[in-house]
Parts: C-alpha cells; sequence; structure tokens
C-alpha cells in the first residue's frame, strides 16, 4: 500500500512539473518545466498601460514586448488598459493587488493618480515600477524611461534641420506640447525650448502660437491648430511632441494645401507618422526603441517578483521631492527620410504594414528591403 502511495505522489509530482505557466490576461502559456519552475518562485506582475488614443504604442509595441519578456522569464502577469479612465487605473490597480499582484508597473495617466496607486500599492508591501513617465512626487521603488530631454533636443534640432532645408527665413514657428499632466511632455519641451529659445532671443526665428494638448488628444489637437493657423498664417514651421500630434496639425494644413511646405515634427516612430515623413508632410520623428524599454522594465519586475532588490543604472531626480529615483534611461533616435529604414531594421515596424499602396514606392526610394 505504502509503494502505492509513493507512485501517486511521484506521478503528482511529474505532472506538477509539466504544468504551465500563467501567460496573464494573454490567455497564452509556456510549457517548459524551468518557467513553470520560475513561477512558481516569482509572484504576479501587474501592468497597467494609459489609453490607446494617444498613442499606437502602448498596444502594438509596448504590450507585446513585456508579453514576450514575461513569457521568457516564465512569471505570471496581467497587463490592462485604463484607456484613460483615471477611476479605471485605480480600479485596476486595486483588483490587481487583491488578485495577488507582488510587483506593480504603470504608466500614469497624471503625477496626482499614479500617485495615490503607488501609495496604496506600499501600504500593501507591492513594488512599483514607473514606466515610460515618472509619476512626481510618487516615490516609486524604480523608473524606467527613455531620455526625455534628449528626444526634445532631437525635435528641435530636427525642426532646425528642415527649416534650414527649406531656406525658411524669420521662421514662424507653433508649438503643439504634449500633456500638461505629463511630465515627459515638460522634458519634452525643455529639450526643444533649449534648442529653438536661442533662436527665438536672437530673432533668427519668430515664436508662433503655443498651445499643451490635454491628454495628447488628436481630435483636440487640430482643433487648437486650426485656430493657431487661422490666427497666424503665415506659421513656417510646427514644433509637435509625438506623431499624433503632428498628424493633427498635418490635416489642417493639408485643408491649406499647406502640406509639405510647413515642416512638421513629430514622436513615437508610428506606421502614421513614417508614412508622413515618406510622402514629405512631416520633416521627422523621433523612434524610441521600445523594446529595449520594454525589456528593461520586465527585468526589474520579475526582479522583484522573486524577492530580489536590482540595481540601477543611474538616478533620476523628482523634482517635486528632490529623492533620487533609481533609473534606467533609453536612448532616443531622430528619424528623417534617409532612415527610416533604420526603424523597419530594427523589427518596430514591418515593411507590409508600411509600405502600403502608394507607399510602396517611397519605401524602395528610402531603401527599405
Amino acid at each position: 500500500m505504502r509503494k502505492g502511495i509513493l507512485s501517486l505522489t511521484a506521478a503528482a509530482a511529474a505532472l506538477a512539473l509539466g504544468l504551465t505557466a500563467c501567460g496573464g490576461d494573454s490567455g497564452q502559456t509556456t510549457s517548459t518545466s524551468a518557467a513553470t519552475a520560475t513561477a512558481a518562485k516569482a509572484g504576479k506582475i501587474g501592468v497597467i498601460l494609459p489609453d490607446s488614443k494617444s498613442s499606437a504604442r502602448w498596444e502594438t509595441a509596448d504590450r507585446k514586448y513585456l508579453e514576450e519578456a514575461f513569457k521568457a522569464a516564465g512569471v505570471q502577469y496581467d497587463i490592462q488598459n485604463a484607456q484613460n479612465d483615471k477611476t479605471a487605473f485605480q480600479t485596476i490597480a486595486d483588483q490587481m493587488i487583491t488578485n495577488g499582484a507582488t510587483v506593480l508597473m504603470i504608466v500614469n495617466l497624471d503625477s496626482g493618480t499614479g500617485k495615490t496607486v503607488i501609495e496604496k500599492a506600499k501600504s500593501q508591501g507591492v513594488p512599483t515600477i514607473d514606466y515610460d513617465r515618472l509619476t512626481l512626487g510618487g516615490g516609486a521603488a524604480y523608473y524606467v524611461s527613455f531620455d526625455n530631454t534628449k528626444v526634445g533636443t532631437l525635435q528641435g534640432e530636427g525642426l532646425t534641420k528642415c527649416l534650414t532645408d527649406k531656406k525658411a527665413e524669420k521662421p514662424i514657428v507653433a508649438y503643439l506640447n504634449g500633456s500638461p499632466t505629463d511630465n515627459n511632455a515638460t522634458l519634452f519641451k525643455s529639450g526643444y525650448d533649449g534648442v529653438l529659445k536661442p533662436k527665438f532671443d536672437s530673432g533668427d526665428y519668430v515664436k508662433g502660437p503655443e498651445q499643451s494638448v490635454p491628454d495628447w488628444d488628436n481630435t483636440q489637437a487640430g482643433t487648437l491648430f486650426e485656430q493657431m493657423l487661422t490666427e497666424q498664417p503665415k506659421i513656417a514651421g510646427v514644433l509637435a511632441a509625438n506623431d499624433g500630434l503632428g498628424n493633427a496639425a498635418i490635416t489642417v494644413l493639408k485643408k491649406n494645401n499647406l502640406n509639405g511646405k510647413v515642416p512638421v515634427t513629430g514622436q513615437d516612430a508610428t506606421v502614421q507618422g513614417l508614412q508622413n515623413i515618406l510622402s514629405g508632410d512631416q520633416c521627422m520623428t523621433v523612434y524610441k526603441a521600445v523594446k529595449k524599454e520594454a525589456d528593461a522594465a520586465a527585468k526589474l519586475a520579475v526582479a522583484l517578483a522573486k524577492g530580489e532588490k536590482p540595481t540601477a543604472a543611474s538616478s533620476v531626480k523628482d523634482p517635486e521631492t528632490g529623492q533620487d529615483v533609481p533609473s534606467e534611461l533609453m536612448d532616443p533616435q531622430a528619424i528623417y527620410f534617409d532612415n527610416v529604414k533604420d526603424v523597419v531594421a530594427d523589427g518596430y515596424v514591418t515593411k507590409e504594414e508600411l509600405c502600403t499602396g502608394d507607399f510602396a514606392a517611397k519605401c524602395t526610394e528610402a531603401g527599405i528591403q
């Protein structure tokens, strides 16, 4: 009888080794016993993305790369999108913690909401990671993003290059800034102001109308830019903080037969933004290799889920508290017509989705293989 019990126990153990590790909200599983063993040792990681409207990247890139990293590590995870709803953001966080999340990674909608979530997580003993956006005054354990001041610097330099190429004289430059509640938007502006303000001060450029776009809302951006162009019809350059805002400006410029004549910047290297560059309607974008950002954040999250205390390569000072937040910052890259191919070669977008219809010839011209 004892031998039979031992056999059953061994069989149960063997079955347990063959169980799959949960793949979070994707419903997919990893069947390796090594992944199962890792998942058994680690906790569950909760990730809250901000929306799917302000930029396509959150669903097409960040979710994909985070899922891949968590699956490779064999940990349980739950990735949800708050769809720009502050109440939903807090509810999702509460549910994740209740459902056993031992690490929480968030892209805040604003610092106030993010701080509330981080403080609640801390009270439950759940470490937090600020992903892409720093929560001012939040006190997250880690911050993973890009050098966002440099992003803005590249945008300012990009607009300068494009205006120089067009031989513009004393061009009037309009600003479409990002959301006033997003600390990244503040950093971007700091970067492009550092390039453009000296030109305004010297009289080489003329400072035109400026608006910050609430919640990075592209529809509002279009309305705001239409008002700007009505107010100042001689706008000769547009510093748009991302591709969505840039496309909103381009749509208005098209209505006035000014597209391609007025350089417009962007950020995120979205398919739409890259197509606008290929067509000549957008002068540049800033490519942020999201896979590197997601991998760095996932590595920290997995270590925390295992009860480890990972070290970060650098730190960023929270301007509200003065505290240094352990950080991992990636390097951005300026993209123009001549190097759109770099984004494709990196696998961020595919030739198939970029080079559709009339863009096929432009892709060939741009050397996209």
